[in-house]
């Protein structure tokens, strides 16, 4: 089955200044690494649309979104957080194109057009909260696709599968104690935003982890906790917050994760959500700053979550944890 790569020129536009970590040159990493193995033909490209201010509504205050835009410079930057996220005069556009890649893949995929979509899209949304930009994050991409697939679309559950190297503080506040949403996530603690390890609501499935804890140990946890949940919970459609910053290799964060535990953790949550959601899934990136290790395991990932090879880069043979071709 089909799966679409959707990223826009609009999301290069958007910039915060020389040295910020998260920079344009993350999703032209993405794209070469594609491209250099053999993996980007095999996708159908599509461009972003924008994104509306309702669909911004869906989760976000409105008020918020028409601070975003007053604040919005004509050129320079402006400041809109507490210190590490800022606005170009391209950043509005960038931010929209990124809304307008999740619902857009959400439709796609639910339609039939596609199984599965990766939106290669930036500025990253999974820390937005519903009336403040946060962490590098405008709209929270992954929150507005799962509402617009709950809310106009007419499903009854998703799941949304967060492996960021930082907690999605951001879904978390828009879902909590939603039934129909199941969030599972897993995150460095204590590390930025230093939420998610107190009390969290029954419909969340937080998996706190300490600093340098690779992959060996990591997989035991989701297993025993994530596992059981989504199977439990039946998704009608897996949502990735798909953050790359948990890479032995980014210097952002301190854990050990490598490709294959990336590539392990999408086809072990595609397996378990498979009855319910017929390996209907889309993918959003979040973090992910060393060059070269995003690229790897962005290729890792959409080759799990499409079924495909990972050597040969055909459609795997049917079966348990796998995507037929």
């Amino acid at each position: 089955m089909t799966t679409l790569y959707i990223t826009h020129p609009d999301c290069l536009r958007h910039e915060m200044g020389a040295g910020h970590p998260e920079c344009p040159g993350r999703l032209d990493a993405i794209s070469d690494h594609l491209l250099a193995t053999g993996l980007m033909p095999l996708l159908v490209q599509c461009d972003a649309p924008l994104g509306t201010e309702e669909d911004i509504a869906l989760v976000h205050d409105p008020v918020y979104f028409q601070e975003v835009v007053r604040r919005s410079p004509a050129q320079g930057y402006e400041l809109i957080d507490g210190g590490d996220t800022r606005l170009n005069p391209h950043s509005l556009q960038a931010a929209l194109r990124a809304v307008g890649a999740a619902v857009h893949a959400v439709d796609c995929v639910l339609d039939g057009q596609a199984q599965s979509a990766f939106c290669a899209v930036r500025p990253p949304g999974h820390h937005a909260e519903p009336r403040r930009a946060m962490g590098f994050c405008l709209f929270n991409n992954v929150a507005i696709a799962a509402a617009h697939a709950l809310e106009r679309r007419g499903l009854q559950r998703v799941a949304i599968i967060d492996f960021d190297v930082h907690h999605g503080n951001g879904t978390e506040a828009m879902f909590r104690n939603d039934p129909r949403v199941l969030m599972c996530g897993i995150f460095q603690h204590p590390y930025y935003p230093f939420s998610g390890n107190d009390d969290p609501a029954p419909n969340m499935v937080n998996l706190p982890v300490a600093a340098y804890t690779d992959g060996k140990a990591i997989r035991p946890l989701i297993s025993q906790h994530w596992l059981p949940r989504l199977t439990e919970h039946e998704p009608e459609l897996v949502l990735f917050s798909a953050g790359f910053d948990a890479h032995v290799e980014d210097d952002m964060g301190q854990l050990g994760l490598v490709e294959a535990d990336y590539a392990w953790i999408t086809e072990n949550v595609m397996d378990a959500a498979r009855p319910s959601c017929h390996g209907r899934a889309v993918s959003c990136l979040e973090g992910g700053y060393d060059f070269s290790s995003l690229g790897r395991s962005v290729a890792a990932h959409i080759r799990a979550m499409a079924g495909l090879d990972p050597v040969r880069g055909k459609p795997r043979p049917s079966g348990r944890g796998r995507i037929a071709g």
